[in-house]
């Protein structure tokens, strides 16, 4: 299985999910802005263990709750990258000692430190963890997950609903998304000098070896199905076989130098190649230094994914991981963490709420996307175990993994 890494050294020693993910609409260029509400980030991210409190306050009472997640994707105070405001706030509130743990930089590394545990019936040690969709999928058909108590979580109705019926998990049984992004087509239109306006548009000569495509399956196929007028969410093996032959044709026509994880961000600031499939927080990272750098999304769409609360099985705080997710579906703790983070939010009534905190991020549709935006994005299909090793099969085969 390919993975989304994360290196936190990926681009100037920060990793990307310290930026705005950049949303727009249909194939129009998204000019990717410096992420507002970010200053006090510049710390590495540095891990923490689990049973080792971040927060700065005193609880009220007993309980702990230990939460592991991506690097730099929580508010944190102006130049203390490890001190959570609404962290603080949630443990005066709540009582209860949250162990905000970092360790989180690749779904594949950090599910085999967990899956041997789950697979034996052991405890993780964590009570919360933040995975992407498809390895959110993979540990719920495992039944590595606890069944949400709802009544507990009644900020659960704030769920905007583009959300609610994903396929891996119908209705938000077993998780809730705590960010969200996409995926389409980075590059230079200067540097270029023309448009790329469908997928298929970076397939001239010009562009020949000079194309990245992603070793995640689901990003670069999803992208192709849609290319060819498939739903990535719903289409048969003859679809997908069909885009894996045009895959393959492309790799032997040699338009494609690489498939990458998020190396292609450095090759892309420094023109060794002129487009790539990219992951919106790498681009607006490299919109810092070079404005020109363009997130599209593609006339035929683009690729929607999410990074997920979920209650590993056995975890021993389960009602005090509840009463956590809870709070941050409260649309003004929501707020507070967009205001930071600049990522897709999930949660109604947090754009409201924003009003209060920064006008300007409260109106970026790049934060809150529009309806007709929404109807552009695209989610891949929930694969059964034995579908997404054939498909993960015929991608490393074309892809030479």
């Amino acid at each position: 299985m390919t993975d989304r890494p994360i290196p936190l050294d990926l681009v100037n020693g920060l990793t990307r999910r310290r930026f705005l993910t950049a949303l727009g609409v249909g194939a129009v260029a998204i000019p990717v802005l410096s992420a507002c509400g970010t200053s006090g980030t510049g710390g590495t991210g540095a891990t923490t263990v689990p049973g080792t409190s971040t927060g700065s306050a005193a609880p009220a009472a007993g309980g702990k709750v230990v939460w592991s997640n991506w690097p730099l994707y929580l508010d944190a105070e102006d130049g203390k990258a490890s001190s959570h405001p609404t962290l603080t706030a949630f443990e005066k509130e709540s009582g209860l000692t949250v162990d905000y743990t970092e360790d989180i930089n690749s779904n594949e590394e950090f599910f085999g430190k967990i899956a041997p545990m789950l697979q034996a019936g052991q405890p993780t040690g964590r009570d919360v963890v933040v995975l992407t969709d498809w390895m959110a999928a993979r540990m719920i058909r495992l039944g590595y997950v606890e069944k949400l108590d709802q009544a507990n979580i009644p900020n659960m109705k704030n769920l905007d609903p583009i959300y609610t019926d994903v396929p891996f998990d119908k209705g938000r049984v077993y998780s809730l998304p705590w960010q969200s992004g996409l995926t389409g087509i980075g590059y230079d239109p200067k540097k270029l000098g023309r448009e790329i306006k469908t997928v298929d548009d970076m397939f001239k000569d010009d562009l020949k070896g000079r194309i990245t495509m992603l070793t995640e399956m689901r990003d670069t196929m999803g992208l192709l199905l849609l290319s060819m007028g498939k739903d990535p969410l719903d289409h048969e093996m003859a679809d997908y076989e069909a885009a894996i032959a045009k895959l393959q044709k492309l790799v032997d026509e040699k338009f494609i130098r690489q498939f990458t994880g998020n190396e292609y961000a450095a090759d892309l600031a420094s023109g060794n190649i002129g487009a790539a499939f990219a992951w919106s927080g790498d681009v607006v990272q490299l919109q810092a230094d070079n404005p020109d750098i363009t997130l599209q999304l593609p006339e035929e769409g683009a690729m929607l994914w999410s990074d997920n609360l979920m209650i590993p099985k056995g975890a021993s705080n389960k009602a005090g991981a509840e009463k956590l997710m809870n709070y941050y579906y409260d649309p003004k703790v929501s707020a507070e963490v967009e205001a930071y983070v600049n990522y897709v939010c999930p949660i109604k009534g947090a754009q409201e709420a924003m009003q209060a905190i920064d006008k300007d991020l409260a109106n970026n549709p790049l934060i809150f996307p529009d309806a007709e935006t929404r109807k552009k994005l695209h989610a891949f299909k929930a694969l059964d175990e034995a579908t997404e090793k054939t498909y993960e099969d015929m991608f490393q085969k074309v892809i030479g993994a």
